[in-house]
């Protein structure tokens, strides 16, 4: 098992590349024309998805990279480039366009049921996410690893589930500019967390640089 600390980071890193918050505008407008009670059943099935997506990933993304015979050196760069430009998006208060394409966005207005797409996948659990999940649980091989970072998982569902009940109040009484401030914020740590799987992943392929 790693260190206290190191799941302390995976639970802030997870939760900054997911920003419950910051998809409270995007959740709000998809469910506009839907009733209270619609829009609650939409929120928990938002949160199911989320923690099914992450709980898979969780469980069989080694077994993945194995099967395609993917290094987790080489997988390690090229998640951290990929975390590195969501926080950069994060830091300007944008949207990532590898959470969610402007295509995305528009199929996602025309849908009947928006909980598993786009909102859970790919804006919520989509790539980055997806292979924060994979390179943690890749550090250590024990169960009681597995479990702590299933206990992080659950913890950000239920953070989600909890800003997704009280969006009526948030869009009441945060701005836009709140948001963004937060999503700027939770940015810069993204990106602390991205150079650090860069180099960690360049130091396995490139042993003389260490």
């Amino acid at each position: 098992m790693l260190e206290y600390t190191e799941y302390t980071k995976f639970l802030i890193g997870l939760l900054a590349i997911v920003n419950p918050l910051g998809a409270v505008p995007i959740f709000v407008a998809l469910t506009s024309n839907s009733l209270e009670t619609e829009r609650k059943k939409i929120a928990k099935l938002v949160v199911a998805a989320v923690l099914i997506i992450l709980y898979v990933a969780l469980l069989f993304g080694d077994w993945l990279l194995q099967f395609f015979g993917i290094t987790i050196h080489s997988f390690s760069v090229g998640g951290g480039i990929l975390i590195l430009i969501m926080a950069i998006s994060m830091l300007q208060a944008r949207l990532s366009p590898i959470s969610q394409t402007e295509e995305e966005a528009r199929e996602g207005e025309s849908k009947e049921s928006v909980a598993v797409v786009p909102l859970a996948m790919p804006l919520l659990a989509g790539p980055g996410a997806i292979s924060t999940v994979i390179l943690y649980a890749h550090k250590e091989p024990g169960v009681s690893h597995y479990l702590a970072m299933s206990i992080d998982i659950l913890i950000v569902g239920f953070l989600l589930w909890a800003v997704l009940k009280l969006v009526p109040w948030i869009s009441r009484h945060v701005s836009q500019t709140g948001i963004n401030i937060f999503t700027r914020i939770m940015g810069l740590i993204l990106a602390a967390i991205a150079v650090e799987f860069i180099a960690t992943g360049l130091k396995g392929l490139f042993p003389a640089l260490v």
